[in-house]
């Protein structure tokens, strides 16, 4: 049986953190980045997001996968190396390796301990599939390493599931899926694999964003601790709100903490004052139709597209060869 290698490359910088988190909270329009609601909390309430009623995207994607996999296997390359991009618990992939005759198996997160007990479980289920953990901060553009030791002529198929290209705003989601067209190398039949959420009404998408239960509340005032233990600030949960509202000119989400009255919030060497009502930007979730995401694909290196959504059209898996 194969053993998983583990490559951490992404290194944790406290002063390069906290001179991101200042300049985001010091900006006209406060706002912070979204990997700052993946805490090790943060995590586990998105996971129980994923559980409630109003928020369906894991098990539309799901159903999708199951529905079409028979006509996936007909037009994505076998004996590839799979690139699983943001891979967690590795289980979106390892249901797809076996059918799909993957050759090698790269998990890539920003820790390898993120995945290595799920690497560890997936090397038993198939136990000659070379695999590799990556830990690396891909959330600026992907850039392999050497250490990986690809070969340049096997082909790749990066794995980008569920709506997390949605967190950019579109030039942002065009530079980054041009740093995935690079990726993919030359080798003949490489692309990407990536999942989509498709524009809806607008009332679903509020559900979606501000379940009933509070627990999306939860995960974004959540921020607001990880916030003091990386900057030493002085933020407290009790005087924020969740917000979430659509933009319908920019098509997503956005997802903000409110001031519940005017207040100080300081941190070593600087301070912020907010005022009654204004807000701090944590998290946009842009919403596609499935045109303008292939002229995206195609705008950023991808030649043809195949399509796959579910019978509502809800969510859409897209294959972009390189």
């Amino acid at each position: 049986m194969s053993t998983p290698q583990f490559i951490q490359i992404y290194q944790h910088n406290a002063a390069a953190v906290a001179q991101e988190l200042v300049q985001g909270l010091s900006a006209p329009h406060a706002y912070t980045s979204p990997k700052y609601l993946y805490d090790a909390l943060g995590s586990r309430l998105f996971e129980a997001i994923t559980e409630l009623p109003e928020y369906d995207l894991t098990r539309t994607e799901a159903q999708l996968m199951h529905l079409h996999s028979a006509d996936m296997v007909q037009h994505l390359p076998t004996g590839a190396c799979w690139i699983d991009l943001g891979a967690g618990n590795c289980e979106k992939a390892g249901r797809l390796l076996g059918p799909m005759q993957a050759a090698r198996y790269v998990a890539v997160d920003i820790s390898v301990d993120f995945v290595r007990q799920a690497l560890d479980t997936l090397q038993r289920q198939h136990p000659d599939l070379p695999m590799v953990g990556l830990g690396a901060d891909f959330s600026n553009g992907l850039d392999l390493p050497d250490a990986l030791e690809l070969d340049p002529a096997q082909p790749r198929v990066l794995f980008y599931p569920g709506s997390s290209i949605g967190n950019f705003t579109p030039d942002r989601a065009l530079g980054f899926l041009q740093s995935l067209h690079r990726a993919c190398g030359a080798a003949i039949g490489s692309g990407l694999l990536i999942g989509v959420d498709l524009l809806k009404d607008p009332d679903e998408l509020a559900a979606a964003y501000d379940d009933a239960l509070g627990v999306t509340a939860a995960f974004n005032l959540n921020l607001l601790l990880h916030i003091n233990r990386l900057l030493d600030s002085d933020f407290s949960v009790r005087d924020w709100h969740h917000l979430s509202l659509f933009n319908a000119k920019a098509s997503r989400v956005e997802m903000h903490l409110q001031a519940r009255h005017e207040l100080t919030v300081q941190w070593p060497g600087g301070e912020r004052q907010f005022a009654e009502g204004e807000t701090i930007h944590t998290e946009n979730a842009c919403k596609w139709t499935v045109p303008n995401f292939e002229a995206l694909l195609h705008s950023a290196g991808f030649a043809s597209t195949r399509v796959w959504t579910d019978p509502a059209q809800r969510f859409a898996v897209l294959w972009a060869q390189a």
